[in-house]
């Protein structure tokens, strides 16, 4: 049995194990949570008390949660002297291999860096899963909000997301340019004209094909066992050759070689179609809804078509044609920005759900930040949370009560009882606090 610093062993419940290669789910599993700062403990509230009764409803008492909390963040600190992220909260989730968390604080520009990122890199959860789709009436700023219905797949481990900074001024960042402008630069003929600045701060952008891979496989199954139609790799490649542009190049080599039998790309479509119909579109995206009678094109065999996007590109691409896209795989730090993008359509981050996994382990997450000023309010909409719990049980393959949840949350949305950020954009609706949209989640399940 694992030993922990300042944690009890829990006494109750059934510890996740991997067997065969798949996880092993009791009916009691240990689930280890982190409340988060400012309105974790609001939300984290409202989220068990809607993920305790879809299990109960939907398994009359044969399933529940063991909960054990966890610390990070504020707490953290309060019980580890002064450590907001202690090795504790790494051994547990790592052991129990199942968990979910709240916001965490982050100071911008100095001090620690980002509690998530550590996490995500510490665990080696390489894969920023976000789901969007759209509840029926909830306000969006676009016309059609119900075409969206996309899950973004984000490698989570590198890009600038790896923290390689020298600030300007310093000793080391100096030398570093110093020997980037004399030596590395001058000898590749991309770089023989370029010259860095000697006030600049550098940043270093790290790409590999171990990552690339592992994000492209998961993002790859998941679209297999979904029997989803497209997965889009998202990139600067036009601009970033041999970082995003390889993320790219290597996506297409790798899901063609592990992954022929069930994928087709673009272009090999897109070559069957010229021979097919000997027609010519002004550009390739949108060219199937061209031949296709102003459809987005399917594989007549079935196949998943591979394709991609540049990164601009699929930002006007999601609100003008999301019904194109259902699968999006991107590095690091264009997925943190379409994400959010993409939950904007529908509602916010209080309507979007996140979670990090790498191979087994899975930490699902509320995709806000704390809102320290509404901290105690009972005031905030815990959807994000609610709905990472949602992905924690279809993780779990505990479908039933997710699909509770689904239910619970459409209904009480159509009834108009929603939280303040959704009530002041809608007309004759009936502003509920955090607990109290919690219950009305639970009463219409």
């Amino acid at each position: 049995m694992i030993k922990f610093e300042k944690l009890d062993y829990p006494t109750k419940g059934t510890k996740i194990e991997v067997k065969d290669g798949k996880l092993a789910i009791p009916n009691d599993p240990i689930i280890p949570f982190i409340e988060g700062d400012g309105i974790g403990p609001d939300i984290w509230r409202a989220a068990k008390m809607v993920l305790d009764a879809a299990v109960q409803k939907a398994y009359g008492g044969e399933k529940h949660f063991e909960w054990y909390e966890i610390f990070a963040g504020d707490k953290g600190a309060a019980k580890y002297d002064g450590r907001y992220m202690p090795q504790d909260t790494f051994d547990a989730i790592e052991h129990f291999i199942v968990a979910i968390k709240g916001p965490l604080t982050t100071p911008v520009g100095g001090g620690f860096r980002s509690l998530n990122v550590t996490l995500r890199q510490t665990l080696d959860l390489y894969a920023c899963v976000r789901p969007v789709r759209y509840f029926e009436g909830v306000p969006s700023p676009v016309k059609h909000p119900e075409k969206l219905n996309v899950i973004i797949f984000r490698e989570n481990t590198e890009d600038v997301y790896a923290g390689i900074e020298f600030r300007q001024g310093t000793e080391v960042c100096e030398a570093l340019i110093k020997h980037l402008n004399e030596n590395v630069m001058p000898a590749v003929p991309e770089t023989a004209n370029k010259h860095i600045r000697e006030d600049s701060g550098i940043g270093i952008k790290p790409i590999s094909i171990t990552a690339s891979n592992n994000i492209q496989r998961k993002a790859l199954n998941w679209a297999i066992a979904h029997q989803l139609p497209s997965v889009t790799f998202m990139h600067k490649g036009n601009i970033m050759k041999y970082t995003e542009g390889a993320f790219k190049d290597w996506g297409y080599e790798f899901v063609v070689r592990e992954f022929r039998d069930y994928v087709i790309t673009e272009d090999e479509l897109w070559d069957q179609a010229k021979a097919e119909d000997g027609v010519t579109p002004i550009h390739k995206e949108g060219a199937f809804a061209h031949l296709r009678g102003g459809k987005p094109a399917g594989d007549p065999n079935g196949r998943i078509i591979v394709k991609d996007r540049i990164a601009d590109s699929i930002f006007q691409q999601v609100l003008l044609r999301p019904d194109e896209y259902s699968v999006i795989i991107t590095p690091n730090l264009n997925g943190d920005y379409i994400s959010d993008a993409c939950a904007a359509q529908v509602g916010g981050l209080g309507m979007a759900p996140g979670a990090n996994m790498g191979d087994f382990v899975g930490l699902f997450e509320a995709t806000h930040g704390t809102a320290p000023k509404y901290t105690g309010q009972d005031k905030v909409n815990p959807g994000s949370l609610i709905l990472s719990g949602q992905m924690m049980l279809e993780y779990l393959g505990w479908g039933e009560a997710a699909a509770l949840i689904t239910k619970g949350i459409q209904e009480t949305i159509s009834q108009k009882r929603v939280t303040y950020d959704l009530h002041r954009q809608m007309e004759g609706a009936v502003k509920l606090k955090c607990s109290e949209y919690a219950a009305a989640i639970v009463e219409n399940m």
